[in-house]
């Protein structure tokens, strides 16, 4: 069933349908309208199943007859979510009628609607001429006249027919429910006539058998008795109280005026038979005595019913003043609360205004503090990168010092033919020095942190000897340019992923590799006077020479950590992460704070890409999970056969110890990592089946 929703006084009432007009009634009734009542109706009329009905609550022409509750409902959807936006309250009311115009203009008649917003005709104005069942047109002709009329094409006001009255109080707007129409006031007597009627009937009741005197009066003459009932000009017509009507029973309600003057006995005849004229004439003087003295108190009652009726009708008066004024109060005291809300709302706004001007001069601040440390610490990079070519112009640093031309001829000019890799600071070639094949990596003009690194690898491996760290045999400093000694085999990503259709390593080589890099991290870690974290340790950074010996390379981003920070419970805070997406550490990726432990958790996700040969993306989950379902033998690189499968499950949970989340939780790379390693790698050599299936065969 349809639902109907009375309207407040003062609500705004737009009629909707599926039209193009109707979203633009309802957003010009938002904008201009729902200023100081917030609240909206909108109201769709539902057609009738009758038939020559044309609907459409906008521009009276699209018919809606035939649509379930379900559709019909719909047409409130694209309204709600605008309203809501708004933060307008909507009440939505459908009526059911035979007729868009009439369903309008009957719910304008009950609830009192003072403002209807409409949208235009969708009709030309031609044929809106000829055309008299347009919505818009018949309600602007039939509305009351306290109702004001908006009407809206393309969301502007086309027309308005303003109200010419206000609304009248609450008591004469309720609808009768009976009415006084002309039948039933032509069923009432005029009072002049009740008044004569009633006199009549007191008249032949007064003057009985037992009032008659007994001279003898014919009835004849008593029918020539002419009392004159006419009313004077200045009587007073209304009914009397009931009360009085025991008192004056026989009398008439209408004033009657019968003095002696009016009293004609000249045409009544006396009965030859009277014994005397005196004794009629003595009857005659008690009966006009009688009449007048009833007359007077006749009088007299009229006078008092008048007198109370007008006491009633000043009381009457009185209720009606007072129940205007408590309305003229109530609407004052609405208007006062929609001032004062709309006064709290602009303060508010104004507030709100204030904060934002504050919080964006806070934010300019910051910006201005933000950019003036940029610039410091580009000044401060530049100062640091001048230094360090003033450091490393000196003499006194231990490393070769090689010409550009010595490395352009090697290189032959840097040509790509030469080019063996690409490292994260720049591209890296192959040639030949001092008799001796070296790898030399170029530092691109355009890294960020290229001369960082630069001077770091220079000062690190300058000094360092290691069997698992790659040996430094000079520098371009002028250029950027680092000569290594050259590694036959390139990197262990290479190897492990089979680049250029390589043999696989066997099992007992990898177990051999692991621990080679395990020796050379912790010659890091202890080294004096400070230790080092490498921060990038990845496959990509361990190279192997032609008897598979593995090498650390790429020192460029290690750091010194002071002695009294090194262990794993205090850290070094960083200001910037840096390393290889999946290979970083991730508390030092969220914290900033660095430790020796930081390189465990790459150390880790290594060693399982070691057996696995798979990507680091995820790795430690699938092998968690291999090793809980019983599937471990599935996730090992199938190209190598005869693993050994308990010790290869050892050196996988080892691995997963390494690569914990915390810190805290993984394991000591001297005291438990290198020596299982090592124990892993003694068992690999013992497996060996031959000197002649050695390392260079494969």
């Amino acid at each position: 069933m349809p639902s109907t929703i009375q309207a407040d006084e003062g609500s705004i009432v737009v009629a909707i349908d599926k039209d193009k007009h109707s979203p633009s009634a309802v957003k010009w009734a938002v904008d201009h309208l729902v200023i100081s009542n917030p609240t909206l109706v909108l109201v769709h009329v539902r057609m009738k199943n009758s038939p020559n009905q044309v609907g459409g609550n906008g521009a009276g022409q699209n018919s809606n007859r035939g649509l379930s509750d379900q559709d019909t409902y719909k047409v409130f959807i694209p309204f709600r979510a605008y309203s809501a936006r708004k933060g307008i309250a909507v009440k939505e009311v459908i009526i059911e009628d035979i007729s868009v115009s009439k369903g309008l203009l009957d719910y304008i008649n009950n609830y009192h609607a003072t403002n209807i917003v409409l949208g235009a005709s969708s009709r030309s104005a031609f044929s809106r001429k000829f055309w008299t069942h347009d919505v818009p047109t018949i309600v602007n002709k039939a509305a009351p006249d306290y109702c004001t009329v908006y009407v809206i094409s393309k969301g502007k006001q086309q027309s308005v027919r303003p109200a010419a009255k206000p609304l009248a109080s609450s008591s004469a707007r309720l609808p009768s429910s009976q009415p006084w129409s002309a039948a039933r006031l032509s069923n009432y007597s005029e009072p002049e006539d009740i008044s004569r009627s009633a006199y009549m009937r007191a008249e032949k009741n007064s003057f009985g058998p037992e009032m008659m005197p007994k001279s003898g009066i014919s009835n004849a003459s008593m029918d020539s008795l002419d009392f004159n009932t006419r009313e004077p000009k200045n009587s007073y017509t209304r009914s009397c109280p009931s009360d009085d009507t025991g008192l004056f029973g026989p009398l008439s309600r209408g004033s009657v005026d019968a003095t002696t003057q009016n009293l004609d006995f000249t045409q009544v005849s006396v009965n030859d038979n009277c014994s005397s004229s005196s004794a009629w004439e003595s009857e005659m003087s008690r009966l006009k005595l009688e009449l007048r003295q009833t007359m007077d108190m006749y009088n007299s009652a009229c006078k008092e019913a008048v007198s109370a009726n007008q006491t009633v009708l000043t009381a009457k008066e009185l209720h009606q003043w007072k129940v205007e004024e408590a309305s003229r109060f109530k609407q004052a005291r609405i208007s006062e609360e929609a001032a004062l809300a709309m006064a709290e709302m602009e303060k508010a706004k104004g507030r709100a205004a204030v904060e934002a001007a504050q919080k964006s001069q806070r934010l300019a601040e910051i910006e201005a503090k933000r950019r003036k440390y940029a610039e410091l610490k580009a000044k401060r990079e530049t100062e640091e990168k001048n230094l360090a070519l003033n450091d490393l112009s000196r003499n006194d640093i231990c490393y070769r010092k090689y010409t550009i031309e010595e490395i352009e001829i090697t290189t032959k000019s840097f040509s790509n033919s030469e080019k063996i890799g690409e490292g994260g600071y720049g591209p890296v070639y192959k040639g030949r020095l001092d008799h001796t094949p070296v790898a030399i990596k170029v530092l691109r003009s355009d890294a960020a942190q290229g001369m960082q690194q630069f001077k770091q690898e220079v000062q690190v491996l300058g000094l360092m000897r290691h069997p698992n760290m790659v040996l430094l045999l000079g520098a371009c400093p002028e250029y950027g340019c680092l000569v290594y000694e050259f590694m036959n085999n390139g990197s262990l990503e290479d190897r492990l992923f089979r680049k250029g259709n390589t043999p696989p390593i066997p099992w007992e080589i990898r177990f051999k590799i692991a621990a080679e890099i395990a020796t050379g991290l912790l010659f890091l870690h202890q080294a004096k006077p400070e230790p080092l974290v490498h921060r990038d340790l990845k496959p990509g950074n361990i190279l192997l020479d032609s008897n598979y010996a593995c090498k650390i390379s790429d020192v460029g981003l290690a750091r010194l950590v002071p002695p009294s920070v090194a262990d794993c419970v205090t850290q070094y805070h960083m200001t910037s992460a840096a390393g290889t997406f999946c290979y970083i550490d991730p508390e030092y990726q969220q914290t900033g704070k660095l430790g020796t432990k930081s390189d465990i958790y790459s150390l880790g996700v290594m060693l399982l890409q070691i057996i696995t040969a798979r990507p680091p993306m995820g790795l430690t989950h699938h092998v968690e999970r291999a090793i809980e379902n019983g599937t471990f033998a599935d996730i090992l690189d199938p190209t190598v056969p005869n693993w050994p499968l308990e010790e290869a499950l050892n050196y996988a949970k080892l691995s997963l110890k390494c690569a914990e989340l915390r810190k805290k939780d993984r394991p000591d790379l001297g005291s438990v990592i290198l020596p299982e390693l090592n124990r892993l790698k003694e068992l690999g050599i013992s497996c060996m089946p031959s000197p002649g299936n050695s390392l260079n065969t494969i």
